[in-house]
């Protein structure tokens, strides 16, 4: 693979925004990239399949995903795999999207700690069966030193329950109404201590952000696809980054428009 030297131009403008520069392109890419990874079932049905091999082969698509983003020097990666309302779905589907979180863990969380990815759990751990609650416990304390990407998986997730969530622990804590500014919130969502999304993705072709990172993506770039998860791939991650580093970022002011 040959890597390119970025520009001075782009070097400084990826400073700016807080961006870094791919060594692939030489172009400027997103610190923290969000997927929603929408899709499986349609992609399933269109191949007559069941909606559980499409869960399947959207989870198998996760390792070349992180690898792509990682390539490009993305440092955090938040992929929204199971949401609060995805509870109410019918439940011999559910099972099957826990038994693949079971599987996914159990394949790959030595090829992520290998590769120095720390990984995260955002949501609601305690609607999970017991033994799974261990093992993604015993996931995130073997990966917690680990200093390279970031990957941070929205299991029984929800923007809105995050934002509620928030609010109970800010009551727990009793702080003061005169002292909660949005620093104090944030360090109460389940992302505390991350930089927000800088480019959130979706794929499948819906155009909605779904109850995803709702105080995290205010200023996200927001990216969409109609490539159902299971064929996103290299090609659609590369075409992905390079559209965000065409969008100019101004986060409520005018950037360069001012001049």
């Amino acid at each position: 693979m040959r890597f390119e030297t970025p520009d001075k131009a782009a070097a400084d403008q990826a400073r700016h925004l807080g961006d870094v520069i791919s060594p692939i392109s030489g172009g400027r890419v997103p610190r923290h990239v969000a997927i929603i990874m929408d899709g499986n079932g349609r992609w399933a049905t269109q191949r007559g399949l069941p909606r559980a091999a499409g869960h399947r082969a959207g989870t198998e698509n996760i390792r070349r995903v992180i690898e792509r983003f990682s390539d490009h020097g993305v440092e955090y990666l938040t992929v929204y795999a199971f949401s609060t309302e995805n509870w109410s779905r019918p439940r011999p589907e559910v099972n099957a999207i826990i038994r693949l979180l079971d599987r996914f863990l159990r394949r790959e969380l030595e090829n992520l700690d290998q590769n120095n990815i720390r990984l995260r759990h955002f949501g609601h751990i305690e609607p999970l069966p017991g033994w799974l609650q261990e093992r993604v416990e015993n996931a995130i304390a073997q990966t917690a030193d680990n200093t390279g990407l970031g990957l941070n998986i929205c299991f029984s997730y929800g923007g809105r329950d995050d934002l509620v969530t928030a609010v109970k622990r800010l009551v727990e804590d009793g702080i003061p109404a005169s002292e909660i500014d949005e620093s104090v919130i944030s360090e109460r969502l389940y992302s505390a201590g991350l930089p927000d999304p800088d480019l959130v993705i979706r794929t499948g072709g819906d155009m909605r952000v779904s109850n995803f990172l709702l105080w995290q993506c205010a200023y996200s770039e927001l990216y969409f696809t109609d490539s159902y998860w299971p064929d996103f791939g290299r090609e659609d991650i590369d075409i992905a980054l390079a559209e965000y580093g065409r969008r100019k970022r101004r986060f409520g002011g005018l950037g360069d428009e001012s001049k």
